[in-house]
Formats: structure tokens, sequence, C-alpha cells
């Protein structure tokens, strides 16, 4: 009797030259990272059509250093299910050349889901003062970072800023419409959201020495759409001196997507999802898992 398995993959991607982390279909010319994944999968001969549920959503531009799915896999009749490690090795072969990565992989129980089962999600945006435009940036940056301004930002006042987005509010001024928005509840509980040095090694090497990396981390369980882009440049308006903090008490307030500038959206190649948390009991195999 063929057995399916459920798994959970930690994987990470460079997300500039993808439309987004979701699959597109197969008439667009630029593919999300799904449809690779999916691909991958289906290049280990499994006994299904293999559809993968990722658990945190990224636009084009967007990276990752580690974002998670779920899937099912049925191997023919008589095989066992594949071991995780031998997953892992085998999806990164036919993954090749393109810059996704799988991290490593879990099998778990067949309720388990990698989007409704996350504790919390955590995006870090970088900031880089210095230069004024990515044309200035060294070429191994320009898609990974957000040049704010050539001279320094005030962080104190980007600090006081940040604390009043924690906690819980009504965040509609901080989404994007989209075609969800009308089901989604614009309530979340933003419960970090740091301002921290960079790093980078540009910043070891004499022509670019003079460059100041700086990380945006949020985290909280789950977030609207756009909401960390609109939090950051809304943030860096602040260290810039084009807003004060108790402007971002007033765009909390107004409850109104319509009420944020549009001109201060983050671009999205600073943009990373950093982490995606589980309970580490749901990432243990079950004991009603046989095979």
């Amino acid at each position: 009797m063929a057995v399916t398995a459920r798994y959970l993959i930690y994987f990470q991607y460079c997300g500039t030259s993808y439309s987004g982390v979701m699959k597109t279909p197969s008439h667009q010319p630029v593919a999300g990272v799904q449809n690779h994944l999916e691909a991958a999968l289906q290049r280990l001969r499994p006994d299904n059509e293999v559809t993968v549920s990722i658990s945190s959503r990224t636009d084009a531009g967007v990276h990752a250093h580690c974002n998670t799915a779920h899937f099912d896999l049925r191997r023919k009749k008589g095989k066992e299910p594949f071991p995780e490690e031998l997953l892992v090795t085998g999806l990164n072969f036919h993954l090749k050349p393109e810059p996704i990565s799988i991290l490593k992989a879990f099998r778990v129980s067949d309720t388990f889901h990698a989007r409704f089962g996350a504790r919390s999600r955590t995006y870090t945006y970088r900031l880089v003062t210095g230069c004024a435009h990515r044309s200035h940036l060294p070429v191994f940056e320009r898609n990974l970072c957000w040049p704010v301004s050539s001279r320094p930002l005030n962080t104190d006042a980007m600090r006081e800023a940040a604390c009043l987005l924690l906690g819980t509010h009504d965040f509609s001024t901080f989404r994007s419409l989209n075609s969800e928005t009308p089901f989604k509840s614009p309530l979340k509980t933003l419960l970090q959201a740091d301002l921290t040095p960079g790093t980078s090694v540009a910043t070891q090497l004499t022509h670019h020495s003079h460059l100041e990396f700086l990380d945006l981390t949020f985290r909280s369980p789950s977030f609207l759409y756009k909401q960390v882009r609109r939090m950051t440049g809304a943030l860096v308006a602040v260290g810039q001196g084009r807003l004060t903090p108790r402007h971002i008490t007033e765009l909390l307030e107004s409850r109104d997507s319509r009420a944020y500038p549009g001109s201060l959206i983050a671009p999205p190649g600073g943009l990373f999802l950093n982490t995606v948390e589980y309970d580490e009991n749901d990432l243990r195999v079950k004991d009603d898992i046989s095979g």
C-alpha cells in the first residue's frame, strides 16, 4: 500500500527574478518560487500531483532567509516515504541553478498546516545611508537594501515612532488594498519593532566604508498585505524629518489606507522574511503516522 507523507520544508531564496513566492499561471513570463518548488518535487517521481502550501506570502523582489511550506508526497507502491535528509538533497539537486535552497525538512502530522500553524513571522528591512541612489551601491547590494539618504537618519526619532506601532492596533492605514482586503481583519499584534545597526561586506572595503547599514525588524503572528513595507516607509520618513512620531499615531488612528502617503512605501528589494516560528511539538512525527 502506498503511503502519503506530509512534510514541512524550510527554504530560502533571492526574490529579485521572481514574481513573488506564490505560484503563477504557466502563460505568465515570470514564475513564482512555488512554481520551481513544485517542479522539483515532480522530478522526484511521486505517485501524486504535489501542491505546495506556502506559509508566508512575499511579493516580487522580496527575499527570504527562511520561508516555510508543507506538501503531501506519495511514493509508488512498495516504497517507503522519503527520509528527510534525502528529500532535502534531492530537491536542492533539482532546483539548480535557481537561487532557491531547501534548508531542512520535517515529516509532520497529516493535520499540520504551514500557514495556520505558524506562531509568528519575523521580517527585516535593510536600509543604508551614505548614498541616495542604488546606482551608488556596491553591485552585489543593489537589490538587497534601500539607499534612503546620503546623510544619517534620526534614529532616535525612528525608534520612538517604532514603539508606537507595538501592540494590538487596527493597521488599516498600513495595508495596501487587494482582493482579500474585505475578508481580513485589520487588527494585528506587533510583537517587535526594532532598529539596529546592520552589516554588509561592503563596509569593509575602502570605496564603500562610508556606508552605514541599518536593520528594521518586525515580528507578529501575521501581517497585512504590504504592512511591513508601509511601516518601514513611514519610519524612514520620520528619520528623514519628513514625518514626526506624532504623525505615526495619527496614521494609526485614521484607520484608512488612503491616509497613507503613497510616495512613502518602501521598495521590495530591501525586505527579507527572516523566520517563521512553530511550536516544537507540532514538528514531531505523531504516533499515528505509519509507514
